[in-house]
């Protein structure tokens, strides 16, 4: 028998990952996402604990589940940055979804306003853009004190489109509870929000409130919030608030000379990544998507960025030093990294795909590929009584073509179309 060349060796360890995620599915759910360190059932504003738990999900590979941070060096591929301190990150390829690395990926912390993410990606799809709503007071009841707000107000009437502006540009917390109460409610949008989180096996996540802000038992991790960014880009309307700068929003209605006139004013982008600031500069190919800060979770942040046709995911949760912008600058950090090392440093796990996807590529069709008829010819084969051997070598035969073509569908790419080759720049 000829020695196994490196594609064969790959293509088996592909085939283990895919078995390993299949695991992942089946795994109570105690298991797939442990509970949360930072005891989030004492009070909203108590600090997380600053070590991770010793076990941690195995979603998406097991080098994940571990402690510290984990890096696979080939030849030629740089060191991690030594000055990153955020208690969890991770730098992904958006388009194949392979981990490049990552530190702490599944430590389950407060989201702060990354949640946002999940809600546009639950919620988005419900509502034309165009879309009008007049606000009532209802609609703002049970805001948390302190929030970021756009500046909405009762008895006015705004376009979805304008409420979507004011959650990626400004984090409106205002405008997350204007559209919650256009989806039923923020109750309904919460269990909305949880099984979606489920469906892109997003494990770690646990919303109790849809804007972010801070809550007993609200956690999520940078693994997940890389999964929810990842999903929300494949809508075009996710990308293209997740990547405006700026823009006008509506203001108060005055009247003027009889008439009614409707006042705006402008709003910009609080990702510094994406909009600069004195002591950050706008990052070369960034285009979204998320920032969050508050007391419990520190600052969070989720970015993309596109280089030489390489489109990275980069979470940042938490950095240590509480210096300003720094979340930003440790981004920045890593993804250099991640454009330096990409293609070099070889992958230590993954992105897993939503329930659907998985169950989908488990379920020969009538338009199934020739490795899909395969699988059923075999099993028709086994049915039809076989002898011993040839039983053996069908079923082992169906078995690894199934496995292969489910290990090619996890680690597919993922197009992310018109994301910011057409962009321009501040």
């Amino acid at each position: 028998m000829p020695a196994p060349t490196k594609q064969t060796v790959r293509r088996s360890l592909l085939v283990v990952s895919a078995v390993l995620s299949s695991c992942a599915l089946s795994a109570p759910l105690a298991l797939a996402a442990p509970t949360p360190s930072a005891g989030p059932s004492a009070s909203a504003s108590a600090s997380p604990s600053v070590s991770p738990p010793a076990r941690m999900s195995s979603v998406g590979g097991t080098r994940l589940a571990r402690a510290g941070a984990q890096v696979d060096l080939g030849v030629g591929a740089p060191v991690l940055p030594k000055d990153v301190t955020a208690r969890s990150w991770i730098v992904a390829d958006a388009e194949s979804g392979e981990v490049l690395a990552a530190r702490n990926a599944h430590w389950r912390l407060p989201p702060a306003s990354t949640m946002k993410m999940l809600f546009a990606d639950t919620v988005l799809p419900k509502f034309p853009k165009t879309e009008k709503h007049t606000v009532v007071p209802t609609d703002l009841a049970g805001i948390g004190s302190g929030s970021s707000m756009v500046g909405i107000k009762e008895g006015e009437t705004y376009t979805v489109h304008d409420l979507w502006l004011g959650v990626f540009l400004r984090s409106g917390n205002d405008a997350v509870h204007v559209l919650s109460a256009m989806n039923h409610g923020v109750e309904d949008t919460v269990r909305d929000m949880n099984a979606h989180a489920e469906e892109l096996q997003a494990l770690d996540t646990h919303v109790v409130s849809p804007d972010g802000y801070d809550a007993p038992g609200q956690v999520s991790s940078a693994y997940d919030l890389t999964l929810v960014a990842r999903s929300g880009l494949q809508k075009k309307d996710f990308r293209e608030y997740s990547s405006t700068v700026r823009a006008k929003f509506p203001g108060d209605t005055k009247e003027e000379k009889g008439k009614k006139v409707r006042e705006s004013f402008e709003i910009q982008n609080t990702n510094r990544l994406l909009s600069g600031d004195s002591d950050v500069p706008v990052y070369q190919g960034i285009a979204g998507v998320k920032n969050g800060n508050t007391t419990n979770a520190g600052a969070t942040f989720t970015g993309v960025a596109e280089r030489n046709g390489r489109v990275l995911l980069v979470t940042v949760m938490h950095p240590e030093t509480s210096a300003r912008n720094e979340v930003y600058k440790e981004t920045a950090k890593l993804l250099d990294w991640g454009f330096k090392a990409a293609g070099k440093a070889r992958p230590i796990g993954e992105l897993v795909p939503p329930r659907s996807a998985a169950r989908a590529s488990a379920q020969p069709s009538a338009g199934a590929t020739p490795g899909e008829a395969d699988v059923v010819s075999t099993q028709a084969s086994v049915r039809g009584g076989a002898g011993g051997l040839e039983v053996a070598f069908a079923i082992a035969g169906g078995v690894l073509v199934l496995l292969a073509g489910a290990a090619f569908l996890v680690n597919r790419r993922w197009p992310l179309p018109d994301l910011v080759r057409r962009r321009s720049r501040p």
